[in-house]
């Protein structure tokens, strides 16, 4: 802007210079003209305005002067301001940008991620200094630190809680880190979301096999317990059986067996005109035919 408002200002000149000689006024209008632009043009050349939510910082010659807020602010010709935003920008890693992190057995995952962070006002001359702009912010600091704590943390726990039991823990340890890692230069980590974690292939495959192998072990467990309560029941049906054949045997005299043939007499001789007397009539308990027909 400024040079433009040297040259409008030089050609104002020009104009007049041909144009004082000569009778047309056009001449002079345009010498007008290109002064009130190049006036114009020094004195924007001379403003800057810093939008809301934005910091600026001013470089002169090389010199690195105080950080400006937003509002208009005057400044030399030859200062360039370059802004930064102070609201929160969202760093997502995920897709082509995912994080391929391995677990403390070996097993590799992908994790989505997105950090969200921010410029903070009062260290915008440091970070100019680290980075020089905006993007590079984000591309030089708050991406490669980012990447580096996120697998160093999956580095510390197993496959399995890095994408089922542990991920909130994860997740809390990744944005601690960060924040600590890049606050000293000005940076402000808002949040960092852990999305999702995905296993690779390979290690899905092992992931398969252990739990068909958990299941085939719990099928197994399962069926030697049925087996065992089986044994039990059966051990525990014989032992009743036992002991009630000893009650039994305890219990059956010579007379009581003998009443009870009698009984099986009686019922035999209901149905069957012949028919074989179980005990028998005789002191031996020797069976013998009765024939119902005859007295």
């Amino acid at each position: 802007m400024f040079v433009l408002s040297v040259l409008l200002l030089i050609a104002a000149v020009v104009l007049f210079l041909v144009g004082r000689g000569r009778t047309a006024g056009g001449w002079r209008l345009g010498a007008a003209l290109s002064a009130v632009g190049g006036v114009l043009a020094g004195v924007f050349a001379c403003v800057v305005v810093v939008s809301a939510y934005e910091v600026g910082v001013p470089v002169t010659f090389g010199r690195v002067g105080t950080p400006l807020v937003s509002g208009i602010h005057f400044k030399s010709p030859f200062t360039d301001v370059t802004s930064f935003s102070t609201r929160p920008v969202d760093l997502d890693l995920y897709d082509k940008d995912v994080v391929e992190v391995r677990s403390s057995q070996g097993g590799v995952l992908y994790a989505d991620v997105t950090i969200k962070w921010a410029v903070v006002p009062a260290k915008a001359v440091e970070l100019y200094r680290l980075a020089g702009s905006e993007e590079a912010i984000q591309e030089r600091l708050v991406l490669p630190d980012s990447r580096e704590i996120i697998r160093n943390v999956f580095a510390k726990h197993t496959s399995e809680e890095g994408y089922a039991s542990a991920r909130e823990q994860i997740g809390s340890e990744i944005e601690d880190l960060i924040k600590e890692r890049l606050a000293p230069r000005g940076i402000d980590i808002t949040a960092v979301n852990l999305r999702k974690v995905k296993p690779s292939d390979k290690l899905q495959e092992q992931i398969d096999k252990k739990i068909q192998q958990e299941q085939a072990t719990e099928r197994a467990v399962e069926a030697s317990r049925t087996a065992k309560a089986e044994a039990d029941r059966k051990r525990i049906e014989a032992e009743g059986i036992a002991r009630a054949n000893k009650i039994i045997e305890r219990s059956l005299s010579d007379k009581v067996l003998y009443n009870q043939c009698l009984e099986a007499y009686k019922e035999a001789a209901k149905a069957n005109p012949v028919y074989a007397v179980p005990c028998g009539t005789d002191s031996g308990g020797t069976p013998v035919i009765v024939n119902s027909g005859k007295n």
